[in-house]
């Protein structure tokens, strides 16, 4: 037994240190990558100068976007090497890159300093934070669900959008707190908007310190010995054809919904309910808070039910529920409104947001297992996700704003298909005999 194996953590103590040390580099990125579509209202200006608000945030939607077109490679990337070397060190890998993005968008000139260099910055900032990003998903989902126990598998890899729901609010509060403590809404616009940048750069230079005092899963030690040709590879993973579509599949639906009632509805409360700011944040704000805390309940059902009933919940209620909830939020005007209809939606959510990370480590074998739930799940999030907020914008600028939530509601149906024909992963697991 090697000096790494005998260091891994067998009793509960040791499992939940670890998972917390891995849960808070999660937050940190996570933190990094919100605070762009949190700050946007802000800082949309600063890149886009222009006198149709609608056309500032369709521009900086774009951006964010692309950045989730690089998820992809940094799923691959990141899961190659976290099969290949460890989980910790592309823990540790992914978030010095995710430090670099923030720093780059942190000291940009703006538009009016230096031209189209402004944006194209901006565009280069969110291509390593999407490799970043795209890598941190794959290896912490993994990372998370090999050093909980078989029993409470569901339970404490739950905590991995447990962090990531905290990193919204870490940035929405970082939000509030500029707003009503610290700098007035001019302020803001000029350059208050550079402050959480700036500090989401600190905080992943020290996460990535952190991180290295990580323990490693014993999943990947025992694989470790095996060849290193069979493991993270593009072929090896070949080999898994259903599972890999599987992943997409479970994915398209949950990450739609997902990214519509969180990171959109901000935009979407200004923009389309006609909110203020300060108001459209604290709904946003209080909102993520209880979501955050239904994770853990959640998952620990899944423990004790199985998956795959939650993922029909979401999938039945989602389709069910998505337009109505849309549509009286569009209409409403009262703060206390909002918040019950934006809830009611993010708790039919968490049916598929708890469990979805260990759904997918499950599906894998050990040697391909980060780069299994990394690559596939971000080409889904790529195509669904990271477009939901420009094709909701690109709908409204054209004055068709109910054909999103339409295709919100289509993308929730075609994935309750796919819930409820898989097998339950809790009892076809392929973590059971490692």
């Amino acid at each position: 037994m090697t000096e790494l194996t005998k260091s891994i953590p067998k009793t509960t103590t040791g499992r939940i240190k670890s998972i917390i040390g891995g849960s808070l580099g999660n937050l940190v990125e996570w933190y990094d990558w919100y605070v762009y579509t949190a700050f946007s209202l802000y800082f949309s200006d600063a890149f886009f100068p222009s006198d149709n608000q609608t056309v500032q945030l369709l521009n900086t939607a774009g951006i964010f976007a692309i950045g989730f077109l690089m998820r992809p490679i940094g799923g691959w990337l990141m899961g190659t090497f976290a099969d290949r070397y460890g989980r910790k060190k592309a823990l540790t890998t992914s978030v010095l890159l995710m430090s670099v993005g923030s720093l780059i968008i942190t000291i940009t000139p703006g538009f009016r300093s230096i031209g189209v260099a402004a944006p194209l910055l901006l565009v280069l900032a969110r291509i390593i934070q999407g490799i970043s990003v795209g890598g941190e998903y794959g290896t912490s989902a993994t990372y998370l669900s090999e050093m909980a126990g078989k029993k409470h598998r569901g339970f404490y890899s739950s905590f991995q959008y447990v962090t990531l729901i905290m990193g919204q609010l870490m940035a929405l509060g970082v939000l509030v707190l500029l707003q009503r403590v610290f700098f007035s809404e001019q302020q803001l616009h000029d350059w208050g908007w550079r402050i959480p940048f700036g500090i989401g750069a600190f905080l992943a230079v020290i996460t990535m310190y952190l991180r290295r005092s990580l323990q490693e899963s014993s999943s990947f030690t025992n694989e470790s010995s095996k060849s290193k040709s069979a493991q993270g590879t593009l072929k090896a993973l070949a080999k898994h054809p259903k599972a890999v579509f599987t992943v997409i599949g479970l994915t398209a639906g949950g990450t739609l919904a997902f990214y519509t009632f969180t990171t959109y509805m901000q935009k979407f409360l200004v923009n389309t309910s006609g909110f203020s700011k300060s108001s459209a944040t604290m709904v946003s704000t209080l909102t993520l808070a209880v979501f955050m805390l239904l994770q853990p309940v959640f998952g620990l059902l899944s423990d004790k039910i199985g998956r795959k009933p939650l993922l029909i919940g979401f999938g039945v209620l989602g389709t069910l529920c998505t337009l109505p909830i849309m549509t009286l939020l569009s209409e409403t005007k009262d703060v206390w409104v909002a918040f019950a209809l934006i809830l009611a939606a993010l708790i039919i959510v968490s049916g598929y947001t708890s469990i979805n990370a260990v759904v997918k480590a499950e599906l894998f074998p050990a040697n391909v297992r980060a780069l299994g739930v990394g690559f596939p799940y971000a080409i889904a999030v790529s195509i669904f996700g990271g477009s939901a907020e420009y094709i909701a914008l690109l709908f409204k600028n054209e004055h068709h704003q109910q054909w999103f939530y339409w295709y919100v509601t289509v993308c929730i149906a075609l994935s309750l298909i796919l819930y409820a024909t898989m097998n339950d992963t809790r009892k076809h697991s392929k973590m059971e005999d490692e």
